[in-house]
């Protein structure tokens, strides 16, 4: 199990694409989740 985990580990750090990706998706998550918080409000102020 512990052999398991530091391998995964290893692979997430010596694959920086990947978390490339997952910082992309989570940005693009929250820019989306912002926008349709904020997007009415702005809207209606303006």
């Amino acid at each position: 199990m512990t052999r398991r985990i530091s391998k995964s580990k290893r692979f997430y750090m010596m694959n920086p694409i990947i978390q490339f990706f997952k910082f992309i998706y989570l940005s693009i998550k929250i820019m989306l989740i912002v926008a349709g918080g904020h997007g009415g409000t702005r809207k209606a102020n303006y």
